[in-house]
């Protein structure tokens, strides 16, 4: 889609400087011109992936560092590890794909779905692994962090690679064009 179909679909009022779409229409031009639905999924789930890995990280350390204003989640009197929610949320990915609705199978929503069970569930790994809480034990704790972390990044980036190296050079081209105006002397 070119600049002129973007700026017909905007608003009086909305045109962009310099006769250039905004930066976030020129990513979504790159998204549709690089993302096929399955790569749109798989995208999906690995952002979800780690997004909700880093989350529930920063979360459990606000709980036990006690920063954060509430605590463990708990059900007569027993921790409510968070890779039950993941469980959970597997389950009813499973369901939707074996129920077979087609609309939903492959839908992004879905995958997200899917990238933030499996994050919750990969979190508590070692809990699992050795059915002991062993979460917070200094062995290997940060090893697993940042194994985790690349590994949401390095999916994230993989399944996307061209997309990625047009994003990056769209948003340098755009900064810089914007730069260069602000640095540009008067008229």
């Amino acid at each position: 889609m070119g600049s002129k179909a973007l700026s017909s679909q905007r608003g009086p009022g909305t045109e962009p400087e310099h006769g250039r779409p905004p930066l976030v229409d020129r990513w979504r031009e790159s998204a549709d011109r690089h993302l096929d639905p399955t790569k749109r999924s798989l995208l999906a789930m690995w952002i979800s992936f780690g997004t909700t890995w880093g989350t529930v990280r920063l979360i459990t350390h606000g709980i036990r560092g006690g920063w954060l204003p509430w605590g463990n989640i708990s059900t007569g009197g027993r921790h409510l590890h968070h890779y039950n929610l993941g469980i959970a949320t597997l389950a009813g990915v499973g369901l939707i794909a074996v129920r077979g609705d087609e609309r939903a199978v492959g839908h992004p929503a879905i995958a997200a779905a899917y990238g933030a069970g499996t994050a919750l569930i990969t979190d508590e790994f070692a809990l699992l692994l050795d059915l002991r809480d062993v979460y917070w034990a200094k062995q290997g704790r940060l090893s697993v962090d940042v194994s985790l972390g690349i590994l949401s990044v390095l999916g994230t980036y993989l399944t996307a690679r061209p997309f990625w190296h047009e994003i990056a050079t769209v948003t340098r081209h755009h900064v810089g064009s914007a730069a260069r105006r602000r640095l540009a002397p008067a008229p």
